[in-house]
């Protein structure tokens, strides 16, 4: 069996957990996830912890159980306290600014880009070079920023981009006469 799978996953105060087959559903302060286990997977919901097993003693079925484990996991964090991740613009006059449910983006181009947040998620520029992405989801909060990125990721000889903030980017050596 998984080890990730072994470990239960304990529900912190003002976040619940329903089980209807293979959907499992988490509500918190935050808002409300759901998500399709896999079928070799069996979930269980007693005392405020959510356990997983396999149905099977396959290793597929074995990997499964871990995944979903680590999913609800991330369920139950998003809806707890919620995922940020940070972003920030690198280049001379390359800017960002939140309007709404928009989020204008200067960088370098002849146009500006305009990138429209899907729903379930908010952008905040705290400066003109920083912005914030935030949500329940994880996965959509990570989509969001790489989105955001690929606009105009680093390049590896000035360094200019959009990063993240923990982001460390290895810079090539010019080329020489």
């Amino acid at each position: 069996m998984s080890r990730i799978a072994k470990n239960p996953v304990t529900l912190p105060k003002g976040v619940e957990a329903s089980i209807q087959g293979q959907v499992v559903a988490v509500k918190g302060p935050k808002g409300a996830l759901t998500l399709n286990v896999h079928k070799d997977v069996t979930v269980a919901n007693a005392e405020g912890t959510v356990t997983f097993a396999p149905r099977n003693s396959s290793k597929g079925a074995s990997a499964q159980a871990g995944t979903a484990r680590a999913l609800v996991n991330n369920m139950v964090v998003g809806v707890s306290k919620g995922f940020e991740r940070k972003l920030r613009l690198v280049g001379v006059g390359y800017r960002a600014q939140a309007q709404g449910k928009k989020l204008n983006l200067s960088l370098g181009f002849s146009h500006p880009v305009e990138f429209v947040v899907p729903e379930g998620i908010a952008v905040e520029t705290p400066s003109q070079t920083e912005i914030l992405v935030k949500g329940v989801d994880r996965h959509m909060v990570g989509q969001v920023a790489a989105n955001i990125r690929a606009y105009r990721s680093p390049e590896p000889y000035k360094g200019k981009g959009v990063r993240y903030d923990d982001e460390t980017v290895v810079m090539k050596e010019a080329k020489k006469k």
